[in-house]
């Protein structure tokens, strides 16, 4: 398993980042995604998940209404689209396959996140 997220950055308070995930997984489009992130000091969190038929969406509450999960399996690719953007969204993103679906822990394997920092 093999996980690239890439697209992150450097954005005034208020701006948008588009990450993507590039994953090396056989049968891609079986597996539920999420998107994970971890700020300094803290634990890594869960931000967003997709399920493999992209019908079920889910969200922390903090990202709500702001970030958006999507996935283009022909790609084996999964995207999080970032708004509104705020400080305490600082932090190193990463993505990871739910191997037992939406809600559930996610595979051992992480790969190489991407930093997206947030100015005020």
């Amino acid at each position: 398993v093999q996980l690239q997220a890439s697209g992150g950055g450097t954005v005034q308070a208020g701006g948008s980042l588009r990450l993507s995930c590039a994953a090396s997984i056989r049968n891609f489009s079986r597996y539920s995604m999420g998107w994970f992130r971890q700020a300094p000091g803290k634990e890594r969190e869960f931000v967003a998940g997709i399920n493999w038929g992209r019908g079920d969406l889910r969200y922390a509450d903090s990202v709500k209404g702001r970030f958006t999960i999507s996935r283009d399996n022909a790609k084996n690719t999964v995207y999080l689209q970032m708004n509104s953007l705020k400080p305490e969204d600082t932090a190193v993103y990463y993505c990871n396959v739910l191997p037992r679906g939406l809600g559930q822990p996610p595979g051992d394997h992480w790969g190489q996140g991407t930093l997206v920092t947030v100015s005020s």
